[in-house]
């Protein structure tokens, strides 16, 4: 069994945005286990792979029981995401089923989970990562829906939670340069330029600077902040953006 409050679990945590929060985390020193589909391609000695599809509730459980009994983690961060975009006449329930699943059930799965040993050690630190789509962008109706679920549900963790010991934060990117990203942007189109020069701080984001906001809220040093929302996007949530 692995000791905590060193240990984090990271869902997503094979490519992109989760793959620099497992790599961040690792160099403070964490033992970081990632859940995602595919195994997590870091050579480091304490990183841990689980492969699950986290969009399945029950492969979901099962990954969820084997990461508390192998490792007991003390800090969740909630990262993986998909984003099914679409106008509104065509939006499909199945779609927003199934990222309920992935962004609101899969974390309350994991915390859940985990929040057993974070009691006994009257420590926790959950992570959740929405996006600046919450605040709304066309053609997001089930994604920005459930990227604003979070944060509803993080302010309502952290006042159950913060007697225990047990901070819940959200970090809201975008727009980052990840291979989503770049699913609904082509890579050096005049799109992409017109983008980041519309983003206040004229450049489009990377995922160390959105690892960088989540270390700063797993910091066992962050004991006096929970439930906040930081918006890790250059500026684009005080503005508008147009994908």
């Amino acid at each position: 069994m692995s000791n905590a409050p060193n240990v984090a679990a990271v869902t997503g945590g094979s490519a992109g945005i989760g793959k620099a929060i497992c790599e961040d985390l690792l160099a403070q020193g964490y033992e970081v286990v990632s859940l995602a589909r595919r195994k997590a391609e870091i050579d480091h000695p304490k990183l841990h792979s689980i492969e699950v599809d986290l969009s399945d509730r029950a492969a979901t459980g099962e990954a969820v029981r084997e990461l508390v009994e192998r490792f007991s983690p003390t800090t969740i961060v909630h990262n993986a995401g998909v984003i099914r975009a679409a106008l509104l006449p065509e939006v499909k329930l199945d779609d927003l089923d199934a990222l309920v699943d992935l962004h609101l059930g899969c974390a309350i799965q994991l915390v859940q989970g985990a929040l057993p040993a974070m009691r006994a050690q009257r420590f926790g630190r959950v992570v959740l990562l929405s996006s600046r789509a919450a605040l709304g962008l066309a053609t997001r109706t089930s994604y920005s829906a459930t990227k604003a679920g979070m944060l509803g549900m993080a302010r309502t963790w952290a006042l159950e939670l913060a007697a225990d010991g047990i901070t819940v934060n959200v970090v809201a990117p975008g727009p980052i340069r990840t291979d989503m990203f770049y699913d609904v942007v082509e890579a050096g189109s005049e799109k992409e330029r017109a983008l980041a020069a519309s983003v206040p701080v004229k450049r489009l984001g990377e995922s160390a600077d959105v690892a960088r906001a989540v270390r700063f809220f797993a910091d066992p040093a962050s004991s006096f902040i929970t439930g906040q929302v930081l918006y890790v996007c250059g500026g684009t949530s005080v503005g508008s953006l147009a994908l």
